[in-house]
């Protein structure tokens, strides 16, 4: 069975268990703008704390996003890492997964497919405003069965505005479909300090090195070096934002010395990593 059946499959075991009308993730109608506010409680109405959440799809379109701790989003398509003050947008219909790490409060938007039009067509990490967040806490207190006031209407479009006006942030990890880069790509994730070479996978994988270098390029988008140092970063970040020092990360990646992972860091992320985890913990 390959990685898309299995996936489908679980997608179908799980819509088994009807959605109930009270799970807003699925209403065509209602207001534009839901709102829910989560932390690790058992009647959260967006559970977090440290769980995984199977592949499952909404009919509205979400913003996830993490005040603490880490997520991760993943699609058929690649990963997104989510630092703490960033969230996720997963337009309607994606088929997606998520995963989160001492993630103790944050909120999900549910934007109905009408009022997504001016929002990406893709899954994206974007930066939040404080503004943004503090109108998610307040349209967190509307009641969702009940039409918008035209007090909340002006908030919900402010809302979308701060959306389509929010920063885009590189953490994306662009996942390939064929299942020979599928292992290649879960082998990288769970070892990302692996130095072997091109031509060293290449012989792992039984192809020729230029074959491995154009498939890589055609199923990412990016380059077999560019995309390993992806899956670096991403993996960085989080060991980073959860603690633990510059020294020890890039020991775990491989690099001879701190200085050079430090260089590598602060050339995609326009920070060195004590300054960019600082800033993203909360």
């Amino acid at each position: 069975m390959t990685r898309s059946q299995q996936i489908l499959e679980s997608v179908q075991s799980s819509s088994a268990q009807a959605a109930g009308p009270d799970d807003a993730s699925e209403w065509l109608g209602g207001p534009a703008v839901i709102a829910q506010v989560g932390d690790d409680g058992e009647g959260s109405q967006y559970r977090l704390g440290s769980r995984e959440y199977p592949w499952h799809r909404h009919a509205r379109g979400q913003v996830a996003c993490v005040e603490t701790g880490m997520a991760q989003i993943r699609t058929q398509a690649g990963a997104w890492l989510l630092p703490p003050g960033r969230a996720c947008w997963i337009p309607a219909g994606t088929l997606h997964q998520g995963r989160v790490r001492g993630a103790m409060t944050g909120w999900s938007l549910l934007i109905a497919p009408r009022a997504a039009r001016r929002l990406p067509s893709q899954p994206c990490v974007i930066g939040i405003s404080d503004l943004l967040g503090s109108l998610v806490r307040r349209a967190q207190t509307w009641d969702p069965r009940s039409p918008l006031t035209a007090a909340q209407a002006r908030i919900a479009r402010v809302i979308l505005d701060e959306l389509c006006a929010a920063p885009h942030e590189a953490l994306h990890l662009p996942m390939p479909a064929s299942e020979r880069l599928a292992v290649l790509a879960r082998t990288l994730m769970d070892e990302p300090g692996d130095r072997r070479t091109l031509e060293a996978w290449a012989a792992t994988l039984a192809m020729s090195a230029s074959t491995l270098r154009r498939r890589v390029r055609a199923e990412t988008g990016m380059t077999f070096g560019r995309w390993r140092q992806q899956i670096q970063l991403v993996h960085a970040l989080e060991r980073l934002v959860n603690g633990a020092s510059v020294a020890d990360v890039a020991h775990g990646l491989g690099y001879a010395t701190p200085s050079n992972f430090i260089a590598m860091f602060r050339l995609a992320f326009g920070a060195t990593p004590a300054r960019y985890a600082t800033s993203h913990r909360r």
